[in-house]
């Protein structure tokens, strides 16, 4: 198993994610190769929430292209995969309440 740091690498704030947290979900970038039980494990021993979580869904994102030409081809942001984390009605990840 990785270290936790390498599984869940940070988490995600955007308009969508924070009216998402209203329904106990929780969004997150993660490793691109991590699988289902290596997030859960690695989010019940990073935020301490053990039993908590309902349902993790996984989503791969494509990197957007960029604006610049390099030798006539267009750059590319690198693609990365997120995960929504839902937990139990009643439980919390304490390093979200300060955001």
């Amino acid at each position: 198993m990785k270290d936790v740091y390498q599984v869940i690498l940070q988490p995600l704030i955007t308009e969508k994610s924070t009216i998402l947290r209203d329904a106990n979900k929780y969004v997150f970038v993660v490793d691109r190769n991590a699988t289902k039980p290596q997030i859960r494990q690695a989010a019940e021993e990073l935020f301490d929430i053990h039993g908590d979580i309902l349902k993790i869904r996984t989503m791969r994102v494509r990197g957007k292209p960029k604006g610049k030409m390099l030798r006539y081809q267009r750059g590319r942001r690198p693609h990365w995969k997120k995960a929504i984390i839902t937990l139990r009605e009643g439980a919390t990840i304490q390093a979200f309440e300060a955001i």
